[in-house]
C-alpha cells in the first residue's frame, strides 16, 4: 500500500555522472566552499548514488549541506587541524566544517600513519554529516589496507525496553581488497535502518514495514512521516525478542569512539556537531598482501 504526500514529486531528471558531480561542486563553491573541498563533498554525495545509496546522495545537497551552511550551522572554510596526536594515533578538529570533507581528510590521515606504523586511527570532533559511512574506509583499498569508518549522531534510536530516543543511527563501515572482484564493504546503520530510508519513502510516497520505527507513543508505525516527526526508530533486530540488545549495543560502541573518545560527547548531548572514527590497517603488517587478497577472493566465491 502507498501513502501519497503533497510533496512527492513524480519528476525524473537523468543526467550523466560528470553533469552531477560539476553541478554539486559549483553549488558548494558558490556559498564560498574552497574548491578542493566542494570536489571532495561533490565525490562523496555522487559516489553514493552510484553505489545505489539514493538516500545519502545528491537528494540531500540542499537541506544536509547547502542550507546548513547558508544558516550559519555549518563552516564552508573549516580550519582542519590536529589537537593531539601519536606516531599511530590522532584526534582531528574539524572546526564546525562539513562530514564530508572532514572525514576525507581524517581517513588521509589513518592511511598516512597505517603506511608508517601498520596501523592508523583518527577520532574527529566537532564535525558534521558525513555522509556514506562507506566511501571512507573504501579509501584504503587502493593502499593494500583494511578500512574503517564511523559516525555518531543526534538520538533518534531507541533503546532496549525504551521509547525515548538515546542514540543515532550511528553507522558502521568496513572494507577489504580482494584479488579478484569487487571489494568486499559493508555500511550498515546500527539501527534497523537509516534515517535516510524514512526520506525515500516519504518522497516516493510509500509505507515503511513494521518494525522500523515507533510512534510518539511507542508503538509501531509504518508510516514514514509519523516516524520521522516521532524519531523513534528501533535499534538493529528490531524488537527486544529479536536480540535487538545486539544492535543497542552496538550503537553504544560507536558512541564510545566517536563521541566519548574525541569528546564531542555521545549521542544523547549532541546536537548538530558529531564525532567520526576512521582507521587503516595495513595488511603487510600481518601477512603478504597477495596471500590475504587471495584468501579474501577464494571466501567470496566459496
Amino acid at each position: 500500500m502507498s501513502i501519497v504526500h503533497e510533496e512527492q514529486s513524480k519528476d525524473i531528471v537523468l543526467v550523466k555522472v560528470e553533469v552531477l558531480r560539476e553541478f554539486a561542486k559549483s553549488c558548494f563553491q558558490n556559498i564560498g566552499v574552497h574548491p578542493d573541498h566542494a570536489s571532495i563533498a561533490a565525490d562523496v554525495l555522487v559516489e553514493s548514488d552510484l553505489r545505489g545509496i539514493e538516500s545519502h546522495g545528491v537528494v540531500r545537497l540542499k537541506d544536509h549541506y547547502i542550507d546548513r551552511i547558508s544558516n550559519g550551522g555549518t563552516n564552508p572554510k573549516p580550519k582542519i587541524r590536529i589537537l593531539h596526536e601519536a606516531p599511530s594515533t590522532a584526534l582531528m578538529d574539524g572546526d564546525a566544517g562539513m562530514g564530508l570533507v572532514v572525514g576525507y581528510r581524517a581517513m588521509e590521515l589513518a592511511i598516512q600513519k597505517a603506511s608508517v606504523t601498520g596501523a592508523g586511527f583518527v577520532s574527529v570532533t566537532n564535525s558534521r554529516h558525513f555522509g556514506i559511512a562507506g566511501y571512507y574506509p573504501t579509501m584504503a583499498i587502493a593502499h593494500d589496507m583494511i578500512g574503517i569508518a564511523m559516525t555518531n549522531a543526534s538520538p533518534l534510536v531507541a533503546p532496549t525496553f525504551g521509547n525515548v530516543p538515546m542514540l543515532g543511527t550511528n553507522p558502521i563501515s568496513v572494507a577489504a581488497p580482494v584479488e579478484d572482484g569487487p571489494p568486499f564493504i559493508l555500511d550498515m546503520a546500527t539501527s534497523v535502518v537509516s534515517a535516510g530510508k524514512l526520506e525515500t519513502a516519504i518522497r516516493n510516497g510509500e509505507e515503511i514495514p513494521e518494525g522500523w520505527a515507533m510512534d510518539l507513543n511507542g508503538s509501531s508505525t509504518t508510516d514514514p512521516k509519523v516516524a520521522r516527526t516521532s524519531r523513534r526508530f528501533l535499534p538493529l533486530g528490531s524488537y527486544s525478542d529479536n536480540s535487538n540488545y545486539k544492535g543497542y549495543g552496538l550503537g553504544i560502541v560507536v558512541d564510545i569512539l566517536c563521541g566519548v573518545l574525541s569528546g564531542i560527547g555521545a549521542s544523547p548531548g549532541l546536537g548538530k556537531n558529531f564525532g567520526h572514527f576512521f582507521g587503516a590497517l595495513r595488511i603487510d603488517g600481518f601477512r603478504p598482501e597477495n596471500e590475504f587478497k587471495h584468501m579474501m577472493t577464494k571466501m567470496a566465491k566459496d
